[in-house]
Parts: C-alpha cells; sequence; structure tokens
C-alpha cells in the first residue's frame, strides 16, 4: 500500500488542475507545470482535493511518485522552489548576469553557466557565516520546477565540489562537509 498516493491533494485558491490524457496541467499565479502521469494510475478531481487512483496493487510505487510529482507542481505554482549554494575559497566569486552566472573558481579561466529558462539566480553576501572560513557569496535559486531547480544545483555543485581538507568549492548550504586533518609535523 503506498501510504503518499493515498493522500488527498487540497488545491489552493487560484490553483486549477486539467487532465489530458497521460498529463497533469497545473496553472497557479506563478505560472503553469505539465506534470506525466504513469501508466496504470489516473487523477480525479473531487471538489476541491485531487486524488491519484491505481489499476493494481502492483503500481504502490508510481502511485507514491505520481501523486508527489503533482503535489510538487501545486506547490511550485503557489509558493516556487528555493535553493542556496555557498561559493566558498580565497578568490572564488560567483556574479550574476541576467540568465548566466560567471563563476572564479580558482581555474585559469572564468566558467560561464548558462541558467536555463525558469530558473533564477540571486548573488549576495551574508555577514552572518561566521563559522565557514573563506566564505564568499551566497547564491540563491529559485524556479516553480523543482526537478530543474534541483538539477541545475548539482551541475553547479560539479563545477567544483569542495575539497576534503579546507572546505573550498561550491557546497549546498546546510549540508555540514567533514574536513580531513592536515598533515602532522614530527
Amino acid at each position: 500500500m503506498s501510504r503518499i498516493g493515498k493522500k488527498a491533494i487540497t488545491l489552493p485558491k487560484g490553483v486549477s488542475v486539467t487532465i489530458k490524457g497521460r498529463e497533469l496541467e497545473v496553472k497557479g499565479p506563478k505560472g503553469t507545470l505539465k506534470t506525466p502521469i504513469p501508466e496504470g494510475i489516473s487523477f480525479k478531481l473531487d471538489g476541491g482535493d485531487l486524488r491519484a487512483e491505481r489499476t493494481s496493487d502492483d503500481l504502490s510505487a508510481l502511485h507514491g511518485l505520481a501523486r508527489a510529482l503533482a503535489n510538487n507542481a501545486i506547490i511550485g505554482v503557489t509558493e516556487g522552489f528555493t535553493t542556496q549554494m555557498d561559493v566558498v575559497g580565497v578568490g572564488y566569486k560567483a556574479d550574476v548576469q541576467s540568465k548566466k552566472i560567471v563563476f572564479s573558481l580558482g581555474y585559469s579561466h572564468p566558467i560561464e553557466f548558462p541558467l536555463p529558462e525558469g530558473v533564477e539566480a540571486k548573488a549576495e553576501r551574508l555577514t552572518t557565516k561566521g563559522s565557514i572560513q573563506q566564505y564568499q557569496t551566497t547564491l540563491t535559486l529559485a524556479s516553480i520546477d523543482k526537478q530543474k531547480l534541483g538539477q541545475v544545483a548539482a551541475e553547479m555543485h560539479q563545477l567544483r565540489k569542495p575539497d576534503a581538507y579546507k572546505g573550498k568549492g561550491i557546497r549546498y548550504v546546510g549540508v555540514a562537509i567533514k574536513l580531513k586533518p592536515g598533515k602532522t609535523g614530527k
């Protein structure tokens, strides 16, 4: 049994859901998202609630997945999603320019990272990051599509992963990094 799949999704005011074949279209104040519906799963509107139903008990994993994707689309068009990333390291920087971010990450050249449609970025230097040595900038990424936002954040993280000794690189805010001790002199 899928516990998540059985839960009904209450539609907030200003959100409309249209079921078109194997696709769910969600419209809200922030935009429109389309979510695929897996085979064997169907959605039904009951007043202000959206319910996911499955044809057989073999599809319990897809049942929960389909309901979670629909819920993420509804949250995205009403509130949106944000992810924060820290740029840490002496001389490291991130500069947001319209639809791209220019990184300086210790390589011999700057890295231009194009932002896909629907993802916005903002760079700011916070003064409360006292626990992180060599802190430079915090990037705040925002989008209505949770999957696209996570993909962009993962690709940025790959540009320069935090190293094991000083933690220099692009890191997710709130994810603790266990640093190795340096060499000991004899």
